[in-house]
């Protein structure tokens, strides 16, 4: 366990290395969070949960840190405003890492001692910095989209897709099948418990949404056919002028560009389309005479074998609800998921930014319908 811990918390640094104190400090916006504060929160989890609450005379690296680094937990007490994070110009990046370096020498000794129970806990911990790892990169990425300069991130050339060819369609198991988490291995509580579903025969795409068929959407004036688009969908739409994916622009009449982690890159036709909200997702859907999958009807085709492409979370036609018998944990993780379980849409798959080891067919990913500054895109499924 110890050499996961220092695998997980250095490749939290690793993802850091190259920003400056300043790209570590803004926030981009209220969604966001800088990635000083990633790397703070991160911490202050294994400070809170563990150290402070297990470890016999173990001080506070600071006390001000829990206010400035809790996120959402109500049990914690008073917290800094999430969209004020990026105003927070003290501490440094520098004390934060000092603050990541005593904590990480903290539980390297205290964790020997630790029993199952809290080891099951340090467990939680790193899957919960993994997620933060995703989240610092797509909040990054959204960062520099606003920099009129639009500097990379990576100076790793991002590689063209291969040509995946047309859609096959596969059917999946119809019936009573189970879905969710069940075994030894760790989940998120929300994954369980383990449960029947009623499936109706359906046909699943064999691979994501591209960009190239995103842009038959586009040109057929998908973004401008009200037809298509849920109601709260359209109203959002019209609001924020929404005419593409985040982060496309127009180089050309004839040329769409992409801003990414690599920098500004033309549209890559054969990758799949990425940062489309759940409402346009659920639009193309419709204008290619499919709809989105069920949470269920995916999982199960998972556990069949269907291809993950791992290059984005696709999303679902599901609702973010308890799953029958869900009951949170007690104390102050038990804030950790069933809050959230209201207004969201489940998400399957993983991206590119998902950290390896990170990806379960049960893993329930979940954002609000109008959100897409993750890496999300879509698959499409259809009745038979």
């Amino acid at each position: 366990m110890l050499e996961r811990f220092r695998q997980v918390r250095t490749h939290s640094l690793r993802l850091a290395e190259g920003l400056s104190d300043a790209d570590a400090t803004a926030q981009s916006m209220d969604d966001a969070s800088p990635t000083k504060w990633h790397l703070a929160h991160t911490s202050w989890f294994f400070e809170t949960f563990l150290l402070r609450d297990h470890v016999p005379g173990y001080r506070l690296f600071d006390d001000a840190f829990p206010y400035l680094f809790n996120s959402y937990y109500e049990a914690e007490g008073a917290r800094h405003a999430r969209p004020e994070r990026g105003l927070l110009t003290r501490p440094s990046l520098d004390q934060v890492l000092a603050y990541r370096s005593h904590v990480d020498g903290a539980m390297a000794e205290a964790m020997a001692g630790f029993p199952e129970e809290l080891l099951d806990l340090v467990e939680l911990g790193l899957n919960h910095e993994q997620q933060h790892q995703e989240l610092l990169l797509t909040d990054i990425l959204h960062l520099f989209s606003r920099n009129p300069l639009k500097p990379a991130y990576s100076a790793k050339p991002t590689a063209r897709a291969a040509d995946p060819g047309p859609v096959q369609w596969i059917e999946g198991r119809t019936g009573i099948q189970q879905i969710g988490h069940d075994g030894p291995a760790f989940a998120f509580d929300c994954e369980g418990p383990r449960h029947d579903v009623l499936l109706n025969p359906y046909a699943i795409a064999n691979r994501p949404v591209t960009n190239g068929e995103w842009l038959g959407f586009l040109e057929d004036g998908g973004y401008r056919d009200a037809r298509l688009w849920l109601s709260d969908g359209w109203a959002w739409g019209q609001a924020e002028a929404i005419e593409a994916p985040l982060y496309w622009s127009r180089a050309s009449d004839q040329q769409w560009s992409e801003f990414g982690l690599s920098g500004t890159l033309d549209v890559d036709p054969s990758a799949p389309v990425k940062h489309v909200s759940h409402y346009e997702a659920d639009a193309f859907a419709t204008w290619a005479g499919a709809r989105l999958p069920t949470e269920a009807e995916w999982e199960v085709a998972a556990n069949d074998g269907l291809p993950n492409s791992g290059a984005v979370w696709e999303w679902t036609g599901s609702a973010y609800l308890p799953y029958p018998g869900f009951k949170p944990a007690d104390g102050a993780v038990g804030e950790y998921n069933g809050k959230f379980m209201s207004g969201q849409s489940v998400l399957k798959g993983g991206s590119i930014a998902t950290p390896p080891g990170h990806v379960r067919p049960s893993y329930r990913n979940f954002f609000y319908p109008h959100q897409r500054w993750q890496f999300c895109g879509l698959r499409l499924a259809k009745n038979i």
